[in-house]
């Protein structure tokens, strides 16, 4: 029995009217997302990748189509269904991180678990401070997100995106905000992530980014014009072992 498409969307479109003027932001999209994939999606702005990205989050609702989300029909649904399935379902990563700024890791990281309406008895503490190590931040689980540098707030954010164990995880721009070598950094424990089978959307507008994906989608005036899995994948590991090597020897000479 094959396991199910984490994503299942078939002839989406989505049209925004104001007044008489009306915007064709999809026009029948239809993409599939296997478990365990990286896919990258890319486009120019006004391509319609944000309103696709907001559709696969749960936040917005299309004019027409399909969309399932690990089984689960999404389009017609409530405020509140909609609010239920993202918060069990997907795990978002933004580009500001968007960390409240005078909580601790820990407890920005635990947040997620307090909304959770499923009736499960969980202890949220350890739940949260198991998702800080796995992502390389235990020593760092009381401090506040102005005591931290960039690439170790967005590991903070990822935590708290992994916490809940969900089906999805959804990145818009995760590197937008941080220099080459620490976008690097989180593209290889993205990488990591993705090797220990979790499945990962990630919204870029950088093709050397999308380079550590394995697939890439772009999309183009509400269409996607190009589905391909990347020819000559990049180790972010390996990257980051060169450039250590590189400042060794600037040091040495």
């Amino acid at each position: 029995m094959e396991p199910t498409s984490v994503i299942r969307i078939e002839g989406l479109t989505k049209v925004y009217r104001t007044g008489k003027t009306e915007v064709r932001a999809l026009r029948g999209v239809d993409l599939s997302v296997q478990p365990g994939e990286m896919l990258a999606v890319m486009g120019p702005s006004g391509s319609g990748k944000s309103t696709l990205m907001n559709i696969l989050g749960c936040l917005d609702q299309p004019t027409t189509g399909i969309y399932e989300l690990d089984g689960v029909r999404v389009e017609g649904l409530g405020r509140n269904e909609l609010a239920d399935l993202r918060n069990r379902k997907i795990g978002f990563v933004f580009q500001g991180f968007n960390l409240l700024p005078r909580t601790s890791a820990l407890d920005n990281v635990e947040l997620p678990l307090l909304y959770d309406r499923t009736g499960r008895k969980l202890d949220t503490r350890a739940l949260a401070r198991a998702s800080l190590e796995r992502v390389g931040l235990a020593g760092r689980m009381d401090h506040q997100p102005s005591e931290l540098s960039g690439g170790q707030q967005q590991r903070v954010a990822i935590a708290r995106a992994l916490v809940t164990r969900p089906k999805l995880l959804l990145a818009d721009e995760p590197t937008g905000n941080l220099d080459s070598r620490t976008s690097i950094e989180i593209m290889a424990l993205f990488q990591e992530l993705n090797d220990q089978g979790i499945t990962i959307l990630l919204v870029t507008h950088e093709s050397d980014i999308a380079l550590y994906a394995r697939r890439i989608v772009e999309v183009r005036d509400g269409r996607i014009i190009r589905d391909e899995p990347v020819r000559g994948r990049r180790s972010a590991r390996e990257d980051l072992r060169a450039l250590r090597d590189t400042d060794d020897s600037r040091e040495a000479a």
